[in-house]
């Protein structure tokens, strides 16, 4: 990922308590058992050693270790710290959601995302990819710089629509404020050509993203009717990822027909999310082209639940929130069978932050081995992200680590009990 310039948040760092830099101590957690995340074994007894942030040995047994202070996870599995590549930290489902834009300031909005991402980071997400929010770049940066707590951020940005699109901010709105606001473009992340394809991911670059989302297609709960109608052509997708390249960003894309999917794995993009109305022919390509899927089952039980709910959706988005949320659980099973790469993600923010194990659960149940699925969440989400110091307990590896109680891989639902996080080699929860 390429290096990001300092940036201040003086009105943040008046208002916001001050975690603090990771502490200097050497510190030896002393792990009942350890997840290898690399083999998707457990191991028996080990002590990981940390100091300066990094993990700096993983010893067998228990042993106390000279000059560092012990912490006991002995009842404990040690797990690298989890990554949710699909989050979204700056808000949250409600019946209110789709007037928030109207009501709240984006002040407002990036001061209520610090609470989400204490949510998530002590739920054992140390990594998250936040796939659409202007606001979350401001949040990211203070993150970094120790003005708050928060998982690690990968942020997109504004997403980059067509008009009409998933993520063109206009939708929903009356002819007389659509005008009163003029047509959006570029720089708003709505584009029409592969040239103003290009001039968007750029502006992307301009204000500080990480990477680049698209919306392929339609969305579930997007002030539409359709939700997986193809929205980019190949040329199009391509000019993103061609652009996205030259700044060492990758591309996402939120896809749930068949046809979108299509045009944006041979475009290039690196993950598809959702995917719901994947087929055999989608899996085969996306195994050619090397593309990973990231399910966000969560999201999917999610909505299918809340649009039986009167009030909770519009009404032009409860038919879609009904049936294709309810989809994607088995479109997870079935890609899964085929053999598709898969990384781990919730579309948090659709579904409440803090609850994101809940889809280690939901891989589970569809049919994946607890190893796979956290293996989802270490060292495949790490490969999609390019981040070769995240995902594994071993030395040279940035001390992230979460632990729970017992055993996860004969009780998967364990993940919902974290009692023990460290990111970056500080301490942001321990048990009592």
């Amino acid at each position: 990922m390429p290096k990001r310039p300092a940036r201040t948040l003086p009105c943040l760092a008046l208002s916001l308590a001050l975690p603090g830099p990771a502490l200097a101590e050497r510190l030896a957690l002393h792990c009942g058992q350890l997840f290898d995340a690399a083999s998707g074994r457990l191991l028996a007894e080990r002590t990981v050693l940390v100091e300066d942030g990094r993990i700096r040995e993983v010893r067998t047994g228990l042993a106390a270790v000279e000059g560092a202070r012990a912490v006991d996870l002995r009842g404990h599995t040690c797990s690298p710290g989890w990554i949710d590549l699909h989050v979204h930290l700056d808000g949250q489902s409600s019946p209110d959601s789709y007037s928030e834009g109207f009501r709240l300031n984006p002040e407002f909005t990036v001061l209520r995302s610090v609470g989400y991402a204490r949510k998530t980071l002590h739920a054992g997400f140390t990594t998250v990819r936040d796939l659409g929010g202007e606001t979350v770049l401001a949040l990211r940066d203070a993150i970094d710089q120790g003005l708050v707590e928060g998982p690690r951020i990968h942020a997109a940005g504004k997403s980059i629509a067509t008009t009409g699109g998933h993520a063109d901010p206009t939708n929903g709105m009356s002819r007389e404020l659509r005008h009163a606001l003029g047509t959006p473009g570029p720089a708003e992340g709505v584009i029409d050509s592969p040239e103003e394809a290009r001039q968007a991911v750029r502006q992307r670059y301009k204000e500080g993203s990480d990477l680049i989302k698209i919306t392929a297609t339609g969305g579930v709960l997007s002030y539409a009717r359709s939700g997986d109608a193809p929205q980019f052509t190949v040329d199009e997708v391509r000019a993103v990822v061609e652009t996205a390249r030259d700044y060492g960003f990758h591309v996402a894309a939120h896809a749930h027909g068949k046809e979108g999917m299509r045009r944006a794995i041979l475009g290039g993009v690196r993950t598809i999310e959702h995917g719901t109305y994947m087929d055999d022919e989608i899996f085969a390509l996306m195994k050619k082209h090397g593309t990973w899927y990231v399910p966000t089952i969560s999201a999917g039980r999610f909505v299918a639940e809340k649009a039986k709910e009167d009030g909770y959706y519009p009404e032009i988005v409860r038919p879609k929130a009904a049936r294709i949320g309810a989809q994607i659980q088995a479109t997870f099973a079935r890609a899964h069978r085929a053999g598709v790469k898969i990384a781990f993600g919730t579309d948090a923010g659709v579904s409440y932050h803090g609850d994101n194990a809940d889809e280690f659960v939901f891989m589970v149940e569809a049919g994946m081995s607890p190893a796979e699925a956290l293996r989802t969440a270490t060292v495949h989400a790490a490969e999609v992200l390019g981040a070769g110091d995240l995902g594994q307990l071993a030395a040279g590896f940035r001390a992230d680590v979460v632990a729970v109680p017992g055993n996860p891989l004969e009780d998967i639902s364990l993940t919902r009990k974290v009692d023990f996080v460290m990111k970056d080699g500080r301490i942001v929860l321990q048990p009592d």
